[in-house]
Order: structure tokens, then C-alpha cells, then sequence
């Protein structure tokens, strides 16, 4: 009998035990709010976790918009942190921005590219400059042959030309802040962050003319289509092997879940993005509506062995290394 993606990961070590026992709570103040606006995409990413797609149909309501709104005044956040899906595909997110703004926040927004070639959602190149938008931008290599494996065939040239939108309205070195968003197309551990910027930047700007601020290496996590694809093919085993080999234990103290929310289109809390693809919820079962009222307290954070993805090498988060 073939083994599912649940029964390789129960035959590993637990993660929990790899944590020491001050890193196993949330600290006192989160300085994150992630809202993931629905799940609805154009692309359909193989290595993206929470399986998003055209065909997806989950969206986020305007009461759990303004609860993430009155939420993140109440709980002292400092940053806000916008994704999908592609977020473009929410018919409230020029909305959504505006009230950030109106707020004196500047929004982080995390984007494919690819979507801003559209002529349907080509105009929020302008709406994040107006908005003051931090943006991360998905770009899993500096190449075509790379990424439309990933993503599908064109996606690579849609993604340049997005970025060069970004680019003539300010984004880009020197300007507004952009940051690339590097996936390893394989089941590896990503190279060198510093390196890998070096080189991004080298080759954008040699090839295609166009610049961003800063590159973020993120390594893939064993869940969603990229643990199913491992699975399938009998390497998930293998993998989750080389990510326990490369357990680095300086990486607990600053995993993303000990200071960020993750909130999903209905409102449910997560400690983070992966959490919620696997609906791992926080362990205090509390919603954002919850949030808008009271401000979140230290709460174990719930750990499952997925979460060595986080903590191989000099470790992975959604900012890219941390450690």
C-alpha cells in the first residue's frame, strides 16, 4: 500500500522535541499580521502549498477584512502582510489598500508578476505606488527554462514584463521596495541568499534590463503540491531526510511563527501560511474577530514535522533567512 504524505511525515523525529522550551511560545508582542485574501489564482503553481488556482473559488469577505483592520490597531502590530492566491484577483483589494493607507500603513503585498500582464489587473502597478506598497514578488529563478516548469509555459516572460511595470512606476533599486522571491526548483535546500541576490541581479539586468531591491530565498516546505509531487514520486522520504540533516538550531528563536498571525479568508488564525495550508489552527482556537476585540496574548505555537522546513540550513521564513 502506497504511504500518504501524512505517514512519511509521522515516521520522523517530532519537530517539537528539536525545540527548546523558551522558543515554543508565540513572544509577547507579534509584530505580524499576514491576511491571506482567498485562494483564487492564475497560476497553479507545482511547488505552491496551499494548492491555489483559477479554479479556486475561496474569498475574503469585507467583515473579515475590516475585523484584520480594527484587529491589527488593537494588537499593536507593525506590519501587514497581504497574500493570496494572487491578492490582484480579490474584487476588494483596491479596498482593502486604501484602508491601510488611510491608516498611515504601508501594506506589504505579495505578488506573482505574471498577473500584472493581464489588462484586467494591469493597473495595480499604478495602485501600489499610489498606496505606498511594500511588494514581494515571486520570481523562482532568473531564467525561462526554470521557471515555466514551475509555473507554466510563457510565465517567465509575463513575470519580467510585470517586473519591468513595477519598474516605470518606481519600484526597483534605488526607488520603491521590491523584493524577489527565490524558490529552489528541485527538493534542495536553497543556495546562499546573499549569492543568489548577486546573481539575480547580475543576470536581470544583463538580460532583460530591469531591477528590484532585494532577493529572499525561501526553502520549499513539505506540504501541499510540493509534498504530494515528492510523495508520487517516492522522494518525499529523501527530502525530509536532507531537512533534518540540515536542522540548524539557531533558527528556533526567530521562526516566523513567533511573531506573526496568519489569517485566512474566513477569519480563522494560524501560526503561520503553512500551518494554515495543513488547517493546523492556533492552539487558543481564536478568530480575527476575536483579535478586533482583545489584544493576542502568548500562545503555544503549534508545531507539526513540516516545520523543518523552516529551521534547515540558515533557515526559511517568509522575509527569507533567519539565521
Amino acid at each position: 500500500m502506497d504511504k500518504t504524505v501524512e505517514n512519511v511525515m509521522e515516521e520522523f523525529p517530532s519537530f517539537i522535541d528539536m525545540v527548546p522550551e523558551c522558543d515554543r511560545s508565540t513572544n509577547e508582542q507579534l509584530t505580524t499580521m499576514q491576511v491571506n485574501v482567498g485562494y483564487k489564482c492564475n497560476l497553479a503553481c507545482r511547488h505552491c502549498h496551499l494548492a491555489c488556482g483559477p479554479q479556486r473559488t475561496e474569498c475574503m469577505d469585507r467583515s473579515v477584512m475590516q475585523a484584520c483592520l480594527d484587529a491589527y490597531e488593537k494588537g499593536g502590530f507593525s506590519a501587514v502582510d497581504i497574500t493570496g492566491g494572487a491578492p490582484e484577483m480579490h474584487p476588494d483589494l483596491e479596498w482593502f489598500l486604501r484602508q491601510w493607507q488611510a491608516r498611515g500603513v504601508r501594506p506589504i503585498v505579495r505578488t506573482n508578476l505574471c498577473i500584472l500582464t493581464d489588462p484586467e489587473y494591469s493597473h495595480f502597478a499604478q495602485l501600489y505606488a499610489d498606496v505606498d506598497a511594500t511588494l514581494f514578488a515571486s520570481l523562482p529563478y532568473y531564467s525561462a527554462r526554470n521557471v515555466d516548469k514551475i509555473r507554466g509555459d510563457g510565465t517567465f516572460v509575463a513575470s519580467i514584463e510585470g517586473l519591468r511595470k513595477l519598474n516605470e512606476v518606481g519600484y526597483g533599486e534605488g526607488g520603491r521596495p521590491i523584493t524577489l522571491v527565490y524558490n529552489p526548483p528541485t527538493a534542495t535546500l536553497p543556495p546562499d541568499q546573499a549569492s543568489m541576490e548577486a546573481e539575480y541581479r547580475r543576470r536581470l539586468t544583463a538580460d532583460f534590463g530591469v531591477s528590484f531591491t532585494n532577493l529572499v530565498a525561501i526553502t520549499n516546505n513539505p506540504s501541499g503540491r510540493f509534498a504530494e509531487a515528492l510523495n508520487k514520486k517516492g522522494n518525499l522520504e529523501s527530502y525530509m531526510k536532507r531537512l533534518i540533516g540540515a536542522f540548524n538550531p539557531a533558527t528556533t528563536a526567530s521562526m516566523m511563527c513567533r511573531d506573526q498571525i496568519s489569517v485566512d479568508w474566513q477569519g480563522n488564525l494560524y501560526d503561520c501560511d503553512f500551518n494554515q495550508a495543513l488547517g493546523i489552527k492556533t492552539a487558543d482556537g481564536k478568530t480575527i474577530f476575536d483579535l478586533a476585540k482583545e489584544r493576542p496574548s502568548t500562545r503555544p505555537i503549534q508545531f507539526a514535522n513540516h516545520c523543518y522546513g523552516c529551521t534547515a540550513g540558515a533557515g526559511s521564513s517568509c522575509g527569507g533567512e533567519t539565521a
